[in-house]
Parts: structure tokens; sequence; C-alpha cells
């Protein structure tokens, strides 16, 4: 999700009338995991759990963060609000936290309602082009708060098939109707979720060829595979003088290499046969059974985000 500051919710304003009529919400206390028979918990034997927290989940590169800000509205919403461009290491320590005690955190706790009450205030209107206007857009909006929510039950598919080991389609049908459990920790409509995971395969697939644009939110999100990254505040300049040549190729192989290609296609990153070969030998080794088997002995600590391992050790 793209997160903001968060506003309060003052039911009789305008805004809060529109913004319950898009939400939804299940109830005033934010009790919102209710049993649904379409949908599986969350928790320690979950494939949700397993895959969403696991430190090698870095080598996916933002794929998630990218793709989100293909959509043109939630693009539109993260250029003009978040503080991205200008403190992203801010951005991302503000946003992180709750995303992650959305899925590892406990029910009474539910941090959803906190990553949907950030964007309360993301709205405006879309950039128009000969003189008509573009309309307007809302972060709420379910088919975009959908989207962002999207990218992240994708990228626990790819990420599991790509470096770990292949999904049977049963453990994808698994995985997707725990994700089902998730996103209604938002307490936002539910109305663009498909019903199962083979709807959720049509839906992908159709906001892959059809709804996706290079909005320059995305654009600005990946241009450092071409220019470098910038010095991070925290490393000095020396020192980044020296890890640079090293790091900037290696990321921007992983990004552009776990990009869809039509992602890349659309965004107009290089990429070859020759680096395609190279990234799925890197892949095939990280899903290798030695280097699983090694990785499954590391302590927790190491294998996990510690909001993850927090989340296993309370259960």
């Amino acid at each position: 999700m793209f997160a903001f500051a968060a506003t309060p919710l003052l039911v009789q304003s305008a805004n809060s009338v529109t913004l319950l009529l898009m939400t939804e919400l299940a109830d005033k206390n934010g009790h919102l995991d209710r049993a649904h028979s379409d949908a599986l918990p969350l928790g320690p034997r979950s494939l949700v759990w397993r895959y969403f927290g696991d430190n090698r989940m870095y080598l996916i590169g933002p794929r998630p963060a990218v793709l989100q800000n293909m959509l043109a509205e939630l693009g539109q919403g993260v250029y003009e609000h978040s503080t991205f461009f200008a403190d992203t290491a801010e951005r991302l320590r503000r946003t992180i936290p709750p995303i992650f005690n959305t899925v590892y955190g406990s029910e009474d706790e539910n941090a959803g309602l906190q990553v949907r009450d950030f964007h309360h205030h993301v709205k405006g209107d879309m950039p128009g082009s000969d003189g008509v206007a573009g309309g307007r857009y809302h972060a709420l909006d379910p088919d975009t708060y959908f989207w962002a929510h999207a990218t992240f039950v994708e990228q626990n598919f790819y990420f599991a098939d790509t470096f770990v080991k292949p999904l049977t389609y049963a453990e994808k049908e698994q995985l997707y109707r725990e994700s089902k459990t998730w996103y209604r920790r938002y307490g936002v409509s539910e109305k663009p979720m498909p019903a199962t995971y083979a709807e959720f395969e049509q839906y992908w697939d159709q906001m892959m060829t059809q709804v996706l644009v290079a909005h320059p939110s995305a654009k600005y999100g990946v241009g450092y595979v071409v220019k470098g990254f910038p010095r991070p505040e925290a490393v000095h300049p020396l020192i980044w003088r020296l890890a640079a040549p090293v790091f900037n190729p290696l990321a921007g192989f992983l990004t552009t290499g776990g990009l869809p290609p039509r992602a890349r296609e659309l965004l107009q990153l290089p990429w070859t046969a020759k680096q395609e070969r190279r990234y799925q030998r890197f892949a095939a080794l990280c899903r290798s059974r030695p280097v699983n088997w090694i990785w499954d002995h590391l302590p927790m600590r190491v294998r996990y985000s510690g909001y993850a391992v927090k989340g296993y050790a309370r259960s």
C-alpha cells in the first residue's frame, strides 16, 4: 500500500461519508476477522506467513512497488502525496511496519485499519489531455486499493516459484484463500477481489495487458537501473564509492529481472536474452536443494523479518 500520514475519521464530514461508502467498514470497532467460508486463516501454518516475511524476498527487487505505481490512479496518488521522492527511507520506515503487522500481528491489534487510515486524504484529479479533465482518484477507491494488495499477493507466488520451490496449484489456491483473509483486515470494500485463484489469474493478466501504464512514479522507481542508486545518507561517501560499482549492477539486475516482461516493455528497461538466461540460472541455484537446506538450517532471526519472528513467537 502507499502509506501517508493518518488523519482522524470525522463521520459527520462530507469526506467521511464518502469514505464510509467506499470502504464498507465491517463494524465500528474494526473486528474484521470474522469467519468466511471462502477464505483460510493466517497463522504459523499458513503459506502467507511462510513466504511473505522470508528475507529472501529481497531477491525479487521492488516488483510490487513498481507494479503498484503502474496503475495510473495509484501512481498519481504517490506522485502528488507521498514523501517517497523526497525521503525514500522515511517513507519505507513508516509504510513497512503496519503492512507486516497486518499479516503477522494479532487480530485484536489489527494494523490493517492503520494502513487504511493512512490513505483517507489521498485524493485528487487525474491529469487530462487536450483540455479534457482526467477524472478523479482516491486511494480508497476499491479498484485502486485492491490492486495494491494484489501486487503483494502475487509477489508471494512469484517469489516462491522463482527462488524457493514451484508451488502446486493446490498450494496457490491455499495461499490465495489466505490472502483474502489478509485483505479483509483492511476493512475496505472487497468488491474487486476475485473469488478464486483462477479468477485472480485472469484479473492479473488483464491488469498487465490492458490497464497498467508507464506512470512517472513507476519510471522514477526504476530509474536507478540506468542511473545507479543515490548514496544512502547513513553510508559514508568513501564506502559508497567502493560499494556502488558492485551494488548498482546487482540491484539493477535483480530489479529488471524481477519484473514481468510486459512491465519491462512499458518502462523501456533494457533486458537481453543473455541476461534472462543468467537470471534463470541464478534463480535455479537459489531453488536448489543444497541452498534450501542451508537456508532452512539458519537461525530464524536470519531467515525471517523481525515482524514474522514476533508473529511466530506469539503463536
